[in-house]
């Protein structure tokens, strides 16, 4: 999140979660000594925390259940919004404890189980020095990034696999992928841990690794996207393909819904990228705006490219450029300026379209719901194209030194190395924990349904409901 030059004394000047995005990365600071509670930033951060639910129950299972058949559609409804359910009481038990509190450079530590300690009289800091809000709407935030990043999984097995299974890989998937890689990103000691050079080095020392190491994620590029990418692609072929994949037409069921779910999604994210700068000022207006253009930009430019290579611009394809402008902006969105956004716009929705056109029928996956093609490699060019566009001179904010109160020299080449890196350990820790998870899961309970109950489908065999009826 935010980059530290090499003498270890700065950091990016707003870098966030997202839950980044999930996701903001201020660590919760005392009251005493400490931040002001800043009621204008506390009501914004309550609004965007409903936005971010918005964009879990229900636009992401209206934007996956229409593009199922319809034999399907609850099925995805169920997993989409159980899953989001489930971890938001983990997150609660465990998960802020693991992700935001000091521990190692990979995992927090256990000192706020239960969120002991915390009440409404406890502070969260922000990015800006001496301002915090109350750490229970940070850590109310936090928890609808954590709950919709393991959710965005489930469109790449959809159709198949047992509702049991789903709930016990995310249980694991949640606590050894998500958590650590949040805490990775995201954790730091706050902005008025760094009143000079010494102070500083001291806080970069507890600080999580990828943040230790300057990479910038302001909501969730690596934490969010490329982490339930990789998860998504692992479990693709884990879980193998739909019966008659490649054989029998398997069109959305109701475009219309998908539509509705990617629109949703759309004013949801402004909760997930701007709630991300934790307070009501420019840098938040900045993200704002930043969503929006990059958005509309990859809308046009998948349609174009959709248009040239297949003769017809789909609803389906705009709906999904929507997305992939959305999650290419992410990790970018407070760092880079307007002009760098509608570039990484339309750059991501080409790259996109050949995820899910090219790469996909290269890589021989049935990825049910292109969660791969969309998110995660979204993710990796929005994460490494954040290091360019957040130069200075392209428009972006470069990065802000805590301790001169200035911006920082800038690298485009320097940063774009640090960012690779992040994307490599992304890939390599969610790969990894994703193989793991899938092989337990499948031992114990199994992966995926009966083939009668798959032709069936999920809706009656497995839920005992069907959404619609005759």
């Amino acid at each position: 999140m935010k980059k530290k030059n090499s003498n270890r004394t700065t950091i990016a000047l707003y870098a966030l979660a997202g839950c980044g995005l999930f996701l903001a990365s201020a660590s919760p600071l005392c009251a005493a000594d400490g931040p002001v509670l800043d009621k204008g930033s506390t009501a914004w951060m309550f609004t965007a925390t409903m936005l971010v639910t918005l964009m879990a129950i229900p636009a992401l299972g209206l934007f996956y259940g229409g593009m199922c058949r319809a034999k399907n559609m609850l099925s995805v409804l169920m997993q989409t919004f159980v899953v989001f359910c489930l971890l938001a009481v983990l997150w609660t038990v465990y998960g802020y404890s693991l992700a935001f509190t000091e521990g190692n450079a990979f995992f927090g530590g256990f000192s706020k189980l239960f969120l002991a300690g915390v009440t409404p009289d406890s502070l969260a800091g922000t990015f800006s020095k001496g301002v915090a809000v109350p750490e229970y709407v940070y850590i109310v935030f936090q928890l609808t990034f954590a709950g919709i990043t393991p959710a965005l999984i489930v469109g790449a097995f959809a159709e198949r696999v047992k509702f049991s299974a789903v709930l016990a890989f995310m249980v694991l998937w949640f606590t050894f992928s998500y958590l650590p890689l949040a805490h990775m990103v995201w954790f730091w000691a706050g902005p008025d841990a760094y009143t000079d050079a010494a102070a500083a080095d001291a806080a970069g020392k507890i600080a999580g690794f990828l943040f230790q190491k300057g990479a910038l994620d302001f909501a969730g590029g690596t934490v969010v996207h490329i982490n339930a990418g990789i998860a998504a692609l692992v479990g693709a072929y884990m879980v193998g393909k739909r019966l008659g994949y490649g054989r029998e037409a398997m069109p959305p069921h109701n475009l219309p819904l998908t539509m509705a779910g990617a629109s949703m999604l759309w004013v949801g994210w402004f909760g997930f990228n701007v709630g991300s700068a934790m307070e009501a000022n420019g840098a938040a207006a900045l993200a704002f705006l930043n969503t929006m253009i990059a958005a509309a930009a990859a809308t046009c430019s998948w349609s174009l490219v959709e248009k040239i290579v297949k003769g017809n611009a789909s609803m389906l394809g705009a709906a999904s450029g929507s997305i992939a402008g959305l999650v290419v902006i992410t990790p970018a969105c407070g760092f880079v300026g307007p002009m760098g956004a509608i570039v990484m716009g339309l750059v991501g929705g080409v790259v996109c379209f050949w995820g899910v056109n090219g790469l996909k029928r290269m890589l021989k996956v049935d990825d049910s719901l292109d969660v791969f093609g969309v998110h995660g490699l979204g993710g990796m060019v929005g994460a490494i194209l954040t290091g360019v566009f957040a130069a200075p001179v392209l428009g972006g904010t470069g990065v802000w030194d805590y301790v001169s109160n200035s911006v920082a020299d800038y690298s485009i080449a320097s940063q774009v190395s640090i960012q690779a890196i992040g994307v490599v350990t992304a890939i390599v820790w969610s790969a990894v924990v994703s193989f793991l998870s899938y092989k337990v899961v499948d031992m114990t309970i199994g992966l995926r349904v009966e083939e009668d109950d798959e032709r069936r489908g999920l809706d009656t065999t497995t839920h005992g409901e069907t959404a619609y009826h005759s």
